[in-house]
């Protein structure tokens, strides 16, 4: 998966899963930039940094139309607080949906342009959140749940210039981890839910975008592409009394 020549944007690439996106097309021998609202605490290998408030549309316009060639565009900027739907206001569960839901929307149209000079590749950084029930981040479950069926219509209106397909991710070990799921052996608990028996990596969540945005994923648009682990156990198979022995 060479990426030599190539560049690729990276919405909210300073740390977890975005650095490892980043991570990923940097080996891969991309111009790797990355774009957030704050600086990287920590220098990324082989990219560079530019500031970008993602909620400015007239900012991210801007920021596209001085790139001079855009090959990938990997929509990673988002995330939520813990936050039941009745211990806020509207507005501020709107916040959530703008940030992953609308961000995304703003940037590709205004990547489109340079995406289609080099018939290049968006790949949406969706969640399992958006395909089950999420009590504590029900806007953003609901805002994933959108990205992915935004990412289907786009790539039928945007075929067969720009490829467009959804990475929809589990648990992921980052930074972060201890505020969701508590200390080592919290993290080490809530790993053994899933069937391969631990949170993802983010230089794993690389790897699959890299995929997706090679020519190794030459035909493959309108794509969600689950990478889970293997999913959730469902609750149901520790709650019955029969084959408890199997």
């Amino acid at each position: 998966m060479d990426m030599k020549g190539r560049v690729a944007v990276v919405t909210g690439g300073t740390r977890g899963v975005g650095a490892g996106v980043a991570g990923a097309f940097a080996r891969a021998g991309a111009r790797v930039v990355v774009c957030a609202r704050r600086p990287p605490d920590v220098p990324l290998e082989g990219c560079e940094f530019l500031p970008l408030d993602l909620r400015d549309g007239a900012a991210v316009r801007d920021f596209f139309a001085r790139l001079d060639q855009v090959d990938v565009l990997v929509n990673n900027a988002g995330g939520t607080p813990y936050r039941l739907l009745g211990e806020s206001d509207a507005e501020r569960h709107a916040r959530v949906i703008e940030l992953n839901l609308t961000a995304p929307l703003t940037a590709s149209l205004a990547a489109r342009e340079r995406l289609a000079a080099t018939r290049g590749s968006i790949v949406m950084i969706g969640s399992v959140s958006g395909t089950r029930p999420s009590p504590g981040s029900a806007a953003y479950g609901a805002a994933k749940a959108g990205l992915a069926n935004l990412a289907r219509s786009m790539a039928v209106e945007w075929a067969p210039e720009i490829r467009v397909n959804t990475l929809v991710l589990g648990m992921v070990r980052t930074e972060l981890s201890a505020l969701h799921y508590g200390d080592e052996e919290g993290i080490a608990a809530v790993g053994a839910t899933v069937p391969l028996g631990r949170l993802a990596e983010p230089r794993e969540i690389g790897e699959a975008a890299l995929f997706l945005a090679s020519d190794a994923a030459s035909y493959i648009t309108g794509a969600s592409l689950l990478v889970h682990g293997g999913g959730e156990r469902p609750a149901f198979l520790d709650a019955a009394t029969v084959n408890k022995e199997a």
